[in-house]
Order: structure tokens, then C-alpha cells, then sequence
């Protein structure tokens, strides 16, 4: 397991909204905790429609929310039993409410007792299923292990299961999907994905399957935060010379990625204060500004606008080292993201677990140790209550936000302004 993420710092205390910062058109803050997952937990447990908690007696109150539990439980037992039922279409659902309920929920010793049984259902899927059906099992596997915490069990499950992702995954015949959901393989074989020969030898970018070679190159540069030095500097030596020519790629996800990796390698080469020197790295900076100043009418507005402003940051890191941080709120808390390898990390969780990284950030103990931000805080029903915003607070703050942010970009954006 990654250990913990050094360059996140964590604070918390009662706070507004957040309405965003220099950095969160990157990092893309999380929703609201209320709003988060809400869906998701509907498939998992039902509310009672009785009477309010304050007219009942405690025993009774203990009594509903236990009966809840267990539905939940039946609920996911259920989902477990259709992975092996023959319909396509029943095991499907399956996964996907497995999907759902992992992201939404923290349900570490409920899975342990059970990894066995699920982990032989999910390698059926993954055996005899099609591309969907491996593509959804192989997030649930990713969910699985993240469940695991950071013990012994989770280990067990991936190495277990390692070999055949591996296969799938260099199996040039399996579904795209398929291989692109499976990317848990050492750096050499992502590395053989997003960077074929004809790439390395001066062809052209990869324009086949770019969600699969935006995937490998993702967990890629995941791997690439928690490798040891010594495999970092051979990376540093000519590994990263793969990148630049993704740079032309004509998935705009793949330039960015591209990107946002070689500013990456910028990065753990200043950190290990080695000299990321080479003939064609004026070339790259070159090449860099032309994408951060991007105009092209053939791209779309919103790809351009995402491109220009990503690769201004890169650029920037790369010609001063500075990079721009983001900050996370989730709960009571928040965290800042100072680094690429931290962005990368919270990037790679935010991807699996979409609206439920709140509540894991709040409640998993193994993101929390990754993260740096120690056990998950104890909270009495009074401070809860205390640090919760009501809707109309937030829609005032929220446009005032709104006018100040219009307003200054106005300013910008003003065509009969003068132009110096």
C-alpha cells in the first residue's frame, strides 16, 4: 500500500463553502457531503417512515437503526450471490450495486469476513465476462482492496488476483474497456500501453483506445509517486523521454495527462535534487507554451479552455518549481494539495470512488493514513449540528461568490478595454 502522501496537510474547523481556488479547475473539489453518495445509499439501506426519533424511547431508536443495518447487509448479500448467476444482465446489476455501495459506505469488516467468496465470484466475472461485465469487475476488485485498509488481507487479494488482470490487461484481443478498468500492473507493462514502439521511435501519438492509454499512463504516474529511487532514476535518465510525443496526441485528456506527468518527473527529479538536463528540454518548454496558448477553432471551447489553463500551471512549475495549491473540503475538515504526486493520489481515489470520496476521506482509515490525516475524527451530535450550513446560507454565499467571480472576470474579459 502507498504510504502516506507527506506533502498533504490537514485542517479542520468550521468554514464556508468553498468557492474554489486558483487550482480547483485541476483538482475539482469534491460536491457536499450532504449531496454525495445520496443515491448510492438508497440502494443499501431505507429509512424508517415512522414516527421522529425524538418521540420514540432510545431502545427503540437503537432497535430501527439495527434492523437498517441488517437489511443493508442482506441487501449486499444478495448483490454477492447474483455475481454467480448465470444472466449477464442479473450480474451486471450486481456489480453495479456493488459499485455503488463500496464508494458510498465504509465496509471494511463486513469484507473481511467475506473476501474469499466475493474475490472467486469477481474472478469469475472477470474469466467468463464480457468487456463490461470485466471492466465493472475489476473497479469492484480496486474498491475491494481499498476497503482492505492497509493490512494483510487487501495484499492478499491483489497478488492473488494479480496475474490474471495482467493477462487481461496485455491481451491486445480483450475489450478496450476490459484492459483500461484493469491497470494494476507493474510500470513496464503500462508502459508498453501508452507508449508503443512506433511512438518511442519518433512515430506518432497513440489515437487508438485513448481512454485505455489515458488509463495506463494514469496508473503509470500513480506507481511512479511511491517507486523507490533507484527505479526513479533510470525514469530520470531517459524513461521520461516517452512523454513529449503524447504531447501531440489528438485526445485532448491524453495531452493533459501527458502533461501533468512530465511536470511530474519535473518534480521527483528536484525532490532527489537531480539535474533533469537534456538537449531537447528548451524544445519541450516550447512546446508547453504553445499548448498553454492554444487558439485552434478545430478544438472545442471547453477543451481548449481546460488546456490552456492546465498547461499554464505546467509551465509554470517547470520554469519555477512553484506549483499551485488545491484545497479539498470534505466534513469539517480540509486538505491541501501542494505537489503533483499528491494531486496524482487524490486524482487516482477520487476517480474510483467519484461522489463518495467525502465519506472515505472522512471515515477510511487507509486513505486517511495515505493522506497524512490521522484517525478519523469523533464528533458529538451537538458539534455536528453546529458545523452544518443551512441551504439559504449557502445559496447566499454562494452567489456572492458568483457576483464577485463575474465581475472579475468581466474585467478580463472586457473587449473595450485597452489592450497594452
Amino acid at each position: 500500500m502507498p504510504p502516506p502522501c507527506g506533502r498533504v496537510r490537514a485542517d479542520w474547523g468550521l468554514s464556508p463553502p468553498s468557492a474554489g481556488g486558483p487550482g480547483s479547475g485541476r483538482a475539482g473539489s469534491p460536491a457536499s457531503e450532504e449531496e454525495a453518495g445520496s443515491e448510492v445509499l438508497s440502494h443499501c439501506s431505507s429509512a424508517s417512515e415512522g414516527g421522529s426519533p425524538a418521540e420514540e424511547p432510545a431502545g427503540s431508536e437503537a432497535a430501527g437503526e439495527q434492523a437498517q443495518e441488517e437489511e443493508a447487509e442482506d441487501r449486499l448479500k444478495e448483490h454477492m450471490d447474483n455475481l454467480l448467476d448465470k444472466s449477464a444482465k442479473t450480474r451486471l446489476a450486481a456489480l453495479q450495486s456493488l459499485r455503488l455501495a463500496f464508494s458510498s459506505r465504509t465496509l471494511s469488516e463486513f469484507l473481511l469476513a467475506r473476501r474469499l467468496t466475493l474475490t472467486d465470484s469477481l474472478e469469475k466475472c472477470l474469466k467468463k465476462g464480457k468487456g463490461e461485465e470485466q471492466a465493472l469487475a475489476g473497479t469492484v476488485l480496486t474498491l475491494l482492496c481499498l476497503q482492505m485498509g492497509s493490512g494483510p488481507e487487501g495484499e492478499e487479494v491483489f497478488r492473488s488476483m494479480k496475474p490474471l488482470l495482467v493477462s487481461i490487461l496485455t491481451d491486445s484481443m480483450a475489450s478496450p474497456g476490459a484492459r483500461q478498468s484493469d491497470l494494476v500492473s507493474c510500470l513496464s507493462c503500462l508502459e508498453s500501453v501508452f507508449s508503443p514502439p512506433s511512438t518511442s521511435e519518433g512515430g506518432s501519438a497513440p489515437s487508438q483506445h485513448g481512454p485505455l492509454h489515458c488509463s495506463a499512463l494514469q496508473s503509470w504516474s500513480l506507481l511512479l509517486t511511491i517507486c523507490p529511487h533507484t527505479h526513479i532514476k533510470s525514469i530520470l535518465d531517459n524513461g521520461w523521454l516517452r512523454l513529449p510525443p503524447l504531447l501531440t496526441s489528438s485526445s485532448v485528456a491524453l495531452r493533459i495527462l501527458a502533461g501533468e506527468t512530465i511536470a511530474l518527473v519535473f518534480e521527483l527529479a528536484q525532490d532527489m535534487e537531480e539535474d533533469l538536463c537534456h538537449q531537447d528540454t528548451s524544445i519541450l518548454c516550447a512546446q508547453l507554451k504553445v499548448l498553454a496558448t492554444e487558439s485552434n477553432k478545430y478544438r472545442a471551447k471547453t477543451d481548449r479552455r481546460k488546456q490552456r489553463s492546465i498547461f499554464r500551471d505546467i509551465l509554470h512549475f517547470i520554469e519555477s518549481g512553484e506549483y499551485q495549491d488545491d484545497t479539498i473540503r470534505f466534513g469539517l475538515e480540509c486538505m491541501y494539495l501542494d505537489s503533483w504526486a499528491c494531486q496524482r493520489t487524490y486524482q487516482a481515489f477520487k476517480e474510483v470512488l467519484g461522489s463518495g470520496i467525502c465519506h472515505h476521506l472522512q471515515n477510511n482509515e487507509l486513505l486517511r493514513e495515505i493522506f497524512g490525516l490521522g484517525p478519523p475524527l469523533v464528533l458529538d451530535a451537538a458539534t455536528l449540528k453546529a458545523s452544518k450550513v443551512s441551504r439559504l446560507e449557502k445559496h447566499l454565499y454562494n452567489s456572492a461568490a458568483f457576483k464577485a467571480r463575474t465581475k472579475a472576470r468581466s474585467r478580463v474579459r472586457d473587449k473595450r478595454a485597452d489592450v497594452l
